[in-house]
């Protein structure tokens, strides 16, 4: 397609067809005062109908004649023609618009390859710049060291033609002072004084002659041209043309989601213009009590690829991994990069299948980690369970979970799977095992801790029994949380606003407590008998059953005819409100005004020998809460 052809020779046509189009839906244009204005709106409107729009097969754009209405056609007709053609206006205009953005695209791909190869241009400028500078400065250093040589070489020649030379002058002055003393002796007239003289002369001649005169040049006028050894500059020179070896890859640090329990992801980068055959990237774990160092640490790894990423896999779960790695071409390999840390995910935690608490409206769930190292947060994940038992997709998740447990927020009368993920850098763990929650009712679990050493508890731990033998020694727990005198426990709490049922099962013959307390309450004391705990109280007298409803130490006076077997215990955040009910005869026994100042436990003690068996998770009665 010739983008220049359609952008200069055909949108002007295009251009045109959509005044036109304009004029034709514009009624203060169409019509007019006078018949022959409306003449001339339908002459526009049939000629901006003769031309169609379609696109060929190499995607150019022609105009195709198409049929003209009728000048008496209906309105309709026009509508059609009018429509249509807007229709395949907007298909070209679309076209168009596609064919522009892939231009610009392209444009901007063309944009980074020319700074690309601007940049690798002057790298490579530079790194020949360098080697050429080395090479020059290593032809000086050349230079000047056989400057020198010859200037030393100079200097000893000159020294010892300066020495011969003066060897000579004393031998010619020796000569003139012998040559002038024959002539004096022989120019003596005096027989008796030459006689004298000329033996001595004679000895100094003799002595002269037997010195040899070495008349021969002690050096050589010729210097030496020792051959230079220009290995290291050839191959300098050669090494301009060579692939240097690689620079330090870069190690990335590790992104979120990039790892599995099992496997990590690590990328890396490295300069542009270097030239890699492949990578070696090395791993190891790391381990707080083995150093590196360490003959008993972990060994190192290796994995050879040629990309600059690569998926380590048979991992450790929830490890800490030290990563770097080095590249290697024909020349050699490069210094190893940086050493990074990174994280395998977690495993998955551990819900605790006892321990939650749920009602109408919430539940409140905990687990455990079940990783050694520390975890960034959880994703806690919510799904609903129909009738059938089959699950939804997840219908809610609440993430950024900083501790091990979770208050989570329901609709009454359903039943959801909660499951948990553990989530750290390197991405979120498997799910838990799900947790089955059904919002029927206020369900919660014992802390066995809180209780006293004499209470035994069942497998489900909803029925607490007091037996007539004392547990042994090596049984009793004596710490500050559990009871001391009273014989009860506590069970998990309530920390959801809103009313809450449970009922509490027991027979004519045991004597118990059955009410709420704070968590403070004080662990030396009986339940009711402080201003933290509320109760309400069954004795066995030897004439009746006595039942007291007990808060700091204090009870009304009441009257109650039928022995409850079945107690229902409601309680009321909203209101302020505790009260009791007799199950069986939907009978309202009592009810406290508390004004709780902060959350509360549901209690239960035996004060003899006997059982009591708890009913949570049950839908709240209609005549309570009235």
């Amino acid at each position: 397609m010739d983008l220049f052809e359609i952008c200069g020779g055909r949108l002007d046509v295009i251009e045109e067809e959509s005044e036109h189009l304009d004029l034709s839906r514009d009624p203060s244009r169409m019509e007019g005062p006078a018949v022959g204005g409306q003449g001339r709106g339908a002459t526009q409107v049939q000629r901006g109908a003769l031309q169609r729009f379609s696109v060929d097969t190499n995607d150019s754009l022609r105009f195709e004649p198409c049929d003209t209405p009728s000048p008496t056609g209906a309105d309709d007709g026009q509508d059609d023609v009018f429509k249509d053609t807007e229709n395949q206006n907007d298909v070209i205009r679309n076209k168009l618009q596609e064919k522009v953005s892939e231009m610009e695209n392209f444009a901007g791909h063309l944009e980074e390859i020319f700074l690309t190869v601007e940049e690798n241009f002057g790298r490579r400028e530079q790194h020949l710049e360098q080697h050429y500078n080395d090479v020059l400065q290593t032809l000086s250093q050349r230079y000047d060291d056989r400057a020198a040589a010859l200037q030393d070489e100079k200097k000893s020649k000159l020294e010892a033609l300066y020495g011969q030379l003066l060897d000579c002058g004393r031998a010619l002055d020796s000569s003139k002072e012998l040559i002038e003393s024959a002539q004096e002796v022989h120019r003596c007239h005096d027989k008796r004084l030459f006689l004298k003289m000329v033996m001595p002369t004679i000895k100094r001649i003799e002595d002269f002659a037997k010195d040899d005169m070495d008349l021969t040049l002690s050096t050589s006028l010729e210097f030496t041209t020792p051959l230079s050894d220009l290995s290291d500059v050839k191959t300098m020179m050669d090494s301009i043309n060579v692939v240097p070896a690689p620079s330090a890859p870069v190690i990335n640090p590790q992104s979120p989601n990039s790892a599995s329990q099992t496997s990590l992801r690590v990328c890396w980068s490295l300069f542009s213009d270097d030239t890699v055959e492949f990578y070696e990237l090395y791993y190891r774990p790391v381990l707080e009590d083995c150093p590196a160092s360490d003959p008993s640490a972990p060994p190192v790894n290796k994995v050879k690829v040629k990309e600059t990423h690569c998926t380590v896999s048979d991992l450790l779960p929830n490890a800490q991994y030290e990563l770097w790695v080095t590249a290697t071409n024909i020349t050699g390999i490069s210094p190893a990069s940086e050493k990074a840390l990174y994280m395998t995910v977690p495993c998955p935690p551990v819900l605790n299948q006892r321990g939650y608490l749920s009602c109408p409206e919430a539940a409140l769930i905990r687990w455990e980690s079940g990783n050694t190292n520390p975890v960034d947060s959880y994703t806690v994940e919510i799904r609903e369970l129909s009738s059938d038992g089959a699950e939804s997709d997840v219908k809610e998740s609440i993430v950024a979970v900083p501790s091990c447990q979770c208050l989570v927020q329901l609709h009454p009368g359903q039943s959801y799977v909660i499951s948990v993920r553990a989530v750290n850098i390197g991405g979120p763990s498997e799910r838990s095992q799900g947790l089955t929650v059904h919002t029927t009712g206020t369900y919660f679990s014992l802390l066995e801790d809180s209780s006293h050493h004499c209470l035994c508890f069942s497998e489900d731990t909803l029925t607490i029994s007091y037996g007539y033998e004392d547990p042994p020694l090596s049984a009793m727990a004596f710490d500050d949380t559990g009871f001391t005198r009273c014989v009860a426990v506590l069970g998990e709490l309530i920390p959801v606003r809103g009313c809450h049922y449970w009922e509490v099962e027991v027979d004519d013959e045991t004597e118990y407590r059955v009410g709420v307390a704070y968590e403070d309450t004080d662990r030396n004391s009986y339940l009711g008998a402080n201003n933290t705990s509320w109760c309400m109280r069954h004795i066995l007298t030897p004439t009746r059953h006595k039942y007291e409803f007990l808060h700091n130490g204090w009870s009304p006076d009441l009257r109650i005819t039928v022995n409850p077997v079945r107690i229902g215990v409601a309680l009321d955040y909203e209101h302020g409100t505790l009260s009791f009910y007799n199950v069986d005869l939907k009978q309202h026994l009592h009810t406290f005004q508390c004004h709780f100042r902060s959350f509360v436990h549901p209690c239960f003690g035996l004060d003899n020998p006997g059982e009591l068996s708890i009913h949570n998770g049950i839908e709240t009665p209609k005549f309570t809460f009235i």
